[in-house]
């Protein structure tokens, strides 16, 4: 069984990391083979809205995006990560949203996926937020992730979200980190 896990926060370590890492320790305890890419580290360009994958469902831009779309269809366990931004995904993580385009135009326009629709995905979405906030201040993040999973034809199965990490540390909230450890193993269950 193949994860694919993306941290979309700029920062290293801190507390979108170290929860996606507790996720990833609980995936790698099932013995669930893991690639986490950090956005950050890559050279990606937006979406310029050409509308090439509209007629050919692939995206025209070749930049280090490029290499993500097959990850994708080859992993049956897809957790995302990303840091509240304007309550929504940071901005990288929504550069490579944006970017599967491609997917969603082959899927719904084209009516030939360019990812496997038989095969079986679970997907999570860990989101953390510095204030405190009620659950409707994660909604415009859940939203573009709801449509992003079923773009990418993933069973949304699990968010995590997790608010006042301004004021306590992630690393520091051991339950927390125990729970995110507990939603990985959780994955594995189709």
């Amino acid at each position: 069984m193949k994860a694919l896990a993306i941290m979309g926060s700029p920062r290293s370590k801190k507390n979108t990391d170290l929860l996606l890492d507790a996720v990833i320790e609980g995936l790698t305890s099932q013995k669930v083979e893991v690639e986490k890419i950090e956005l950050r580290k890559l050279s990606m360009q937006p979406c310029n809205a050409c509308d090439y994958c509209g007629k050919s469902g692939i995206c025209a831009i070749k930049d280090d995006l490029s290499t993500l779309y097959g990850k994708f269809n080859q992993a049956d366990i897809v957790v995302i990560g990303s840091p509240i931004y304007f309550n929504s995904v940071s901005s990288i993580t929504k550069i490579m949203i944006d970017r599967c385009q491609a997917f969603w135009s082959s899927k719904y326009v084209l009516q030939k996926s360019a990812i496997d629709r038989n095969k079986k995905r679970n997907g999570l979405f860990l989101c953390t937020a510095g204030s405190t906030m009620s659950e409707n201040g994660f909604i415009g993040a859940t939203i573009v992730m709801e449509l992003f999973f079923r773009a990418i034809n993933t069973n949304y199965k699990y968010n995590l979200l997790v608010d006042r990490t301004d004021n306590e540390f992630v690393g520091d909230r051991k339950q927390l980190l125990d729970d995110a450890f507990e939603l990985g193993q959780k994955l594995i269950v189709f």
